[in-house]
């Protein structure tokens, strides 16, 4: 294959996230010139989790994300499809098993969002960042952590959109397309993953179209704000009562 897609199988993009694991963060750090670090506060603020509260992070990869939820006392589950992605942030913080107790207050668990292995109503959040592109269906991933999350749950979404000044919107477009996938590859990263990813962002519905989605899944109280110039949007909702 030499050009990412978007009609990959599921497990096609899990073996993509496996060859990409390894540099998978610090790609991340330079291609945003450090913005995902602002992006990981904005979504653990609006996670909001509190002691006691268990916490849902989808998509987590090598758990990075994850760590900022526990930080106030809260439990926190790391699930990803990618078992490269899991078991490098589990070998990071020095375990040798993906699931079980966890992992310095983090538990890893490999999982499809389509099926989450969790019995229903469970968590008090829910969150994926930048990954509810890459899963098949969207609205059936929806209703899985609708079903998952207890009532009055909240659920937050860091995901790739839609800039909203169309000048700069034009020369973002030229920049994911054509220097993103080239500065990924110069740091040692898979190429095929950021054209891949690329691809995704432009293909993805902007802010109030996802919201119309989040609502079709029977979430309620659905807003977002962006970040970034809306390079990225944070979609909070909430289950009902």
């Amino acid at each position: 294959m030499t050009r990412a897609s978007l009609d990959k199988q599921p497990h096609e993009v899990a073996a993509m996230f496996d060859r990409t694991a390894r540099r998978y963060d610090f790609v991340n750090d330079v291609i945003s010139l450090g913005q995902v670090r602002l992006w990981r506060k904005a979504t653990a603020a609006a996670v909001d989790a509190g002691p006691g509260e268990l916490v849902l992070d989808l998509g987590a990869g090598t758990g990075t994300s994850t760590d900022a939820f526990t930080a106030l006392g809260a439990r926190a589950i790391a699930s990803d499809f990618s078992l490269g992605m899991l078991r490098t942030g589990v070998r990071r913080r020095g375990g040798s098993g993906i699931s079980g107790g966890g992992v310095r207050g983090v538990s890893f668990v490999a999982g499809d969002a389509l099926r989450l292995p969790f019995a229903d109503g469970v968590f008090d959040a829910v969150t994926i960042s930048t990954a509810l592109r890459n899963v098949h269906d969207t609205g059936r991933a929806l209703r899985e952590m609708y079903r998952v999350a207890r009532p009055g749950a909240r659920l937050v979404i860091l995901e790739f959109s839609h800039p909203t000044p169309r000048s700069f919107d034009l020369v973002y477009s030229q920049y994911l397309m054509k220097l993103m996938p080239r500065a990924a590859k110069l740091f040692g990263s898979n190429d095929d993953s950021y054209e891949y990813l690329a691809e995704s962002i432009r293909a993805w519905p902007d802010q109030a179209g996802l919201a119309k989605i989040i609502q079709g899944a029977g979430w309620e109280r659905v807003a977002w704000r962006n970040l970034s110039l809306g390079i990225v949007a944070l979609h909070r909702a909430y289950k009902p009562a």
